[in-house]
């Protein structure tokens, strides 16, 4: 397949590396501004990768329109500017892979719906979601992820030409539970981040437990399947979310309850507010989600707001 990557951050340049290594003519896209790829254009690396001379760099949006899939891998806040940019070039009969986890905070709107709203409908989009950190994967060690999408036969394509002995790729059938259970995974992250924060990581078993539960409530009230949360989008993401040290949510949790700022882009901050949007919406209760943004954004005293957790009424557990 012909492919532009559109973003050279760390999982868009992992992206790009991974489909050039399975043998796809790959073209990556970032902005003359970004550092990320004038860093690409003069070393063809990062911190974590080195682009072999056969995979094509530009920073000229254009070279998306004579590629025959266009995988997106950006800031999820930025997905509807990136839209705006693209309509541009009259996209048409294009196979769009998003590889992000987010929920857009201003509408709630999941991703995919962003890009179907501002594509032609000639265009197919799907998404790529799941486990794995770019460290991990460099150094060979594998892992499976998801693929979805609403048109069967473009899902099945993708799955069998992104699909090595390095990631093992699903066919997902629901694509609102694997979004939102994707973006909200994050938000888990954080979570699990503060309790490292004040050594309680301990209690991540049972974060683990009540979070999913809680994101699958939100998914069946969303109308998709509320087993998509103990799949590989949400509870399947945990192991690289929830204890990993390359995660960046999870990292930035435990540097919030200390005190430190991160330095890292943590997606789950802004995913967290757009759940509170959704948590209304669908009057569905989020405690732990609720925790999260409290302390984020309403100014609760971290360890107040765990204590709150642990003194709500008592329950049956399901």
């Amino acid at each position: 397949m012909k492919i532009t990557v559109i973003g050279c951050g760390r999982w868009g340049s992992f992206i790009t590396w991974y489909l050039d290594s399975i043998g796809h003519q790959v073209f990556l896209y970032g902005r003359k501004t970004s550092a990320h790829m004038q860093r690409f254009l003069k070393e063809r690396k990062n911190n974590l990768l080195t682009l072999p001379e056969s995979v094509g760099l530009s920073t000229d949006l254009s070279i998306a329109a004579g590629a025959e899939v266009i995988v997106i891998s950006v800031n999820s806040q930025g997905l509807q500017k990136l839209m705006d940019e693209l309509k541009a070039l009259n996209l048409r009969e294009k196979k769009i892979v998003l590889c992000m986890k987010g929920i857009e905070i201003e509408t709630g709107r999941r991703l995919s719906q962003i890009a179907e709203e501002n594509l032609d409908k000639s265009n197919v989009v799907a998404v790529w979601l799941g486990p794995g950190h770019v460290q991990e994967f460099t150094r060979g060690i594998p892992n499976c992820m998801v693929i979805d999408s609403k048109n069967a036969e473009v899902k099945a394509e993708l799955v069998e030409s992104f699909s090595s002995p390095l990631i093992r790729f699903y066919y997902g059938q629901d694509l609102i539970g694997n979004e939102i259970g994707g973006a909200a995974k994050n938000v888990i992250g954080i979570a699990a981040g503060m309790l490292d924060g004040f050594h309680l990581s301990t209690l991540k078993g049972a974060l683990m437990s009540r979070g999913t539960r809680e994101v699958a409530r939100l998914i069946k009230a969303m109308g998709g399947n509320e087993l998509s949360a103990y799949g590989l989008c949400h509870l399947g993401d945990y192991e690289a979310t929830v204890f990993s040290e390359f995660s960046h949510n999870r990292r930035f949790g435990e540097l919030f309850v200390q005190g430190r700022q991160s330095a890292d882009l943590a997606e789950g901050y802004y995913t967290v507010k757009a759940l509170m949007k959704l948590e209304k919406e669908y009057d569905v209760e989020l405690p732990i989600c609720h925790t999260v943004y409290e302390v984020l954004y309403e100014g609760c005293e971290p360890s107040e707001a765990l204590e709150s957790l642990f003194t709500r009424s008592l329950k049956n557990e399901f």
